[in-house]
Order: structure tokens, then sequence, then C-alpha cells
């Protein structure tokens, strides 16, 4: 991955439901990451959504977080567990 994502928080607003969500569709098509989760609250007249966005540096380690997981050439999720 080349992408680095240090923030996974996002902030949206709009006078309508309609267009929260057209601005929201906007910003994941520009950036092409996806939401993780939203929260939308009307704040002054305004639909507002804070959301977090899937980050990118997530990394899958075996349980003592010794071990990484990569996808082997057969196209299968492992952790390697030998040192």
């Amino acid at each position: 991955m080349t992408v680095t994502n240090s923030s996974n928080l996002a902030y949206f607003e709009h006078t309508s439901m309609q267009g929260l969500y057209a601005v929201m569709e906007e910003w994941q098509q520009a950036s092409g990451q996806r939401l993780l989760s939203v929260s939308i609250q009307p704040d002054g007249g305004k639909y507002c959504a804070i959301a977090l966005t899937n980050p990118v540096e997530v990394v899958i380690t075996s349980v003592d977080g010794h071990h990484h997981a990569a996808v082997n050439r057969f196209g299968y999720l492992a952790v390697d567990t030998e040192r």
C-alpha cells in the first residue's frame, strides 16, 4: 500500500440530508476511501457528520504481536509463526 493515512477522522456538513449524502459520496470517490462509521446530528440549521475512515495502517498479527500476516502466493492470508 502506498497511501499513508495517519488520521481517520472526517467532518462533513450540509443544509440538507440529501446534500450531506452527496458531499460524503463525492469525498469517498475523490479520496478512494470508505467510511467505517458515521454519526449525523443537526447543528445550527445544518446536518453535520463526523465519520471514521478505514485506516490503512491496520496490521494483522499473531496473538503475541510478534508475527505479521501476509497474503501468500496462493492468495491466502496467513500469519507466519516461525521465527
